[in-house]
């Protein structure tokens, strides 16, 4: 082993590790392993950002721009109020909306298909009264499922065809990936319809309803002479957080506001509706001069009769949102948002892995898949969601849709898919002129254009091409093979199709679906330069074990999204996903045989 291999070796051993830990976003580590490689000698400077001008990276980043515009314009929408039945039985009705997110994840982001059945999944399993999470697994896995069958369904396809046109032979067409993914696809979802909501576990769903905060919702007085007279409410904001308490509402003169301007100043008598924990609400009575308004012994009675006041003044109500990959809120506070000043609404709590919590909530960093429970007017809720990429658990009323802009956005996309899939422009291509497309019709604005921008994703490809070229360049790509073909399939061909699905099927529950294609890709080009065979049939085997990921909550965003709003757990997911991936083994693998022959 040469000392550019064991370089190799120890930045990738990091970087998996660093995906495995989660603590680092993906795109940070995949940075870092590039700038790593730089500065090892492994990359050169001059190719340390290449990646980024990849085809694969550009054809990425169009089907987002894409997805969004098929989402904001209405067009998915008409085609699910066509497609699924309103009335139909509990198998037919989610063999019918994990069918639709499989078709539409196969031509636009499968992150974004799932986003838009999302909230008709939840008002589904209400209507059979079944636990969402009985609902919201099926469709995950088979918007997962449905992203195998087309060249642009999900980014490891895109990344698998850009290592296929390095190697010589040129990249994948639009289609090459459907035999085999269809098939896949078709016994996955007739499989989760029929038998597999079953063995997803009963778990609460995580709605406004359910919202346990473990806080009370209670109204309090200010006190003349006390030390809140005077004060902004933002300087009584600053005095309640060493007591974990907030403010979520003000009534003056009979006059109920809710998310009060911070500026304003309390006078005598005003009452304010203070969420807080029953500790911190002692503190703050004895501390700020405040009093009981109209104590209640009990906090549902207290929350129920908050809610009420607010269904009679048509002013306000509660919502649970849920947080989307690309979000603006990912990372951030809502200190940092400053949510009540700029959109007028409050933060109540926070769910997430099917947990709630309010523990410094305005200094919790929000993630992926985190369920909040928001309090506002209709119209703010719905511009913070459609401003800040969250998905609201209920009926949508955030993107009004416009019969002729979906018009331009489904002939823009579907003229891309035809000019792609007969060769006659590459996809980065094709689609890049469906993007500009979507300009000159108006679909997007320029600005929404690079709002759909996933940066995470892109960051992502683009730094883990030159590390994937370095593994190449090396012999590490060549050793790997070596060994995996010597010890474990010992020169047996079929065994080692297998094992390279296998292996990528494993990391992908655990890493980027995306990072674990770029790794496995060397490895499979040359497993099958050892042996001889086409390597073709290797590198659809990495395409569909990357897209496979249903054992975690984190191999796959999609599985990220139900955690909260299906109350699920970290270990919840393998008794669905499990059946599942053997199903995928049982189908892919002589399904690769027949049409990828070795």
């Amino acid at each position: 082993m040469t000392q550019q291999q064991i370089l190799v070796f120890a930045v990738l051993a990091c970087a998996m590790a660093l995906f495995l830990w989660g603590r680092w976003r993906h795109d940070v580590v995949a940075l870092a392993a590039l700038i790593a490689c730089v500065l090892a000698g492994l990359v050169s400077p001059a190719d340390a950002f290449s990646g980024f001008g990849h085809p694969a990276v550009i054809t990425v980043a169009c089907v987002l721009v894409l997805s969004r515009g098929l989402q904001t314009t209405g067009a998915v929408d008409a085609l699910a109020q066509r497609l699924l039945p309103d009335d139909t039985g509990t198998t037919l009705g989610i063999a019918s909306l994990t069918g639709l997110g499989a078709l539409l994840s196969a031509f636009m982001n499968n992150v974004g298909a799932m986003a838009l059945l999302m909230p008709v999944a939840v008002q589904l399993a209400g209507r059979h009264e079944l636990p969402p999470g009985k609902v919201l697994m099926p469709l995950a896995f088979g918007t997962i499922l449905g992203g195998m069958t087309t060249l642009i369904g999900t980014p490891p396809n895109m990344i698998v065809s850009g290592f296929r046109s390095g190697a010589g032979p040129g990249a994948f067409g639009m289609f090459d990936f459907t035999p085999v993914g269809l098939a896949v696809a078709l016994l996955g979802v007739l499989f989760a319809a029929l038998l597999g909501w079953r063995l997803v576990p009963t778990r609460p769903g995580s709605g406004a309803s359910s919202f346990d905060t473990g806080t009370y919702l209670t109204e309090v007085r200010v006190v003349e002479d006390g030390k809140a007279v005077g004060k902004q409410l933002r300087e009584l904001e600053q005095d309640l957080e060493r007591t974990d308490a907030q403010i979520v509402g003000m009534v003056r003169n009979d006059f109920r506001v809710f998310a009060p301007n911070p500026g304003r100043r309390l006078r005598a008598g005003d009452v304010l509706v203070l969420e807080a924990e029953p500790e911190a609400l002692a503190q703050a009575l004895t501390g700020l001069g405040l009093s009981l308004d109209e104590p209640g012994d009990k906090e549902g009675e207290a929350r129920q009769e908050d809610e009420d006041s607010d269904l009679e003044a048509g002013e306000t109500q509660l919502q649970e949102l849920v947080v989307m990959p690309y979000s603006g809120l990912v990372g951030r506070t809502a200190a940092d948002i400053q949510m009540r000043a700029r959109y007028g609404i409050n933060l109540l709590a926070v769910s997430r892995q099917g947990h709630q919590s309010i523990r410094r909530l305005r200094f919790t960093a929000i993630r992926t898949g985190d369920l909040l429970l928001m309090q506002g007017a209709p119209e703010a809720l719905a511009g913070f969601s459609s401003e800040l990429g969250c998905v609201p658990l209920a009926a949508r009323s955030i993107h009004i849709p416009d019969r002729n802009k979906a018009l331009y956005a489904s002939l823009s996309m579907g003229l891309a898919i035809l000019v792609a899939a007969l060769g006659w422009l590459p996809a980065s291509v094709a689609f890049a002129a469906a993007v500009l497309a979507f300009v000159l019709f108006k679909v997007l604005s320029p600005g929404r254009v690079y709002e759909s921008l996933d940066g995470s994703v892109i960051v992502l490809l683009g730094a883990l091409f030159p590390v994937a070229a370095a593994m190449e360049q090396t012999g590490a790509a060549d050793l790997l093979a070596q060994g995996l073909l010597q010890n474990l399939a010992q020169g047996q061909p079929v065994l080692a199709l297998a094992l390279i699905l296998i292996v990528t099927m494993t990391l992908s529950d655990f890493m980027n679906n995306a990072a674990t294609a770029a790794v496995m890709c060397p490895i499979a080009l040359s497993s099958a330069g050892q042996l001889g065979v086409n390597p073709d049939s290797f590198l659809m085997a990495v395409a569909i074990g990357a897209s496979c990921a249903f054992l975690t909550p984190i191999g796959h965003q999609n599985n990220t999204l139900i955690l909260g709003p299906g109350g699920f757990r970290f270990g919840d997911y393998w008794r669905l996903g499990l059946p599942m991936e053997l199903i995928v083994v049982g189908v892919s693998l002589p399904m690769l045989l027949l049409v990828w022959p070795l």
